[in-house]
């Protein structure tokens, strides 16, 4: 009888064994499944920050530029600003005539 009780719970072990193993391998492709995931998470995340580093550098550039513009606004408003530009390009208020100095030649 003690040789038919070793018969039997050898059998019950393999199978246990066997058990363990599909769970081991179960529990390593989820792993990895996971491990995967997380890389790619990772690798879109960094893309992400680069496109929002890029998008703050041009907001950057956008807003100094538009303050550029506002004070040129500012300074259109201002008549005598108009008339400094007005003589820049040759015009100038009726019977005002225009200066020019030539630097003499060596």
């Amino acid at each position: 009888m003690a040789a038919h009780n070793a018969t039997t719970t050898t059998p019950v072990s393999v199978g246990a064994r066997r058990r363990l193993k599909l769970l081991l391998l179960v529990v390593a492709l989820f792993m990895s499944w996971a491990a995967y995931t997380l890389i790619v998470q990772q690798h879109h995340t960094g893309e992400r920050a680069s496109q929002m580093r890029a998008a703050k550098d041009k907001l950057t550039q956008v807003q100094q530029k538009n303050a550029q513009l506002q004070k040129e606004i500012e300074r259109l408003n201002d008549d005598e600003y108009i008339g400094q530009i007005a003589r820049q390009q040759g015009m100038g208020l009726p019977g005002e005539q225009s200066i020019h100095m030539e630097k003499p030649s060596p």
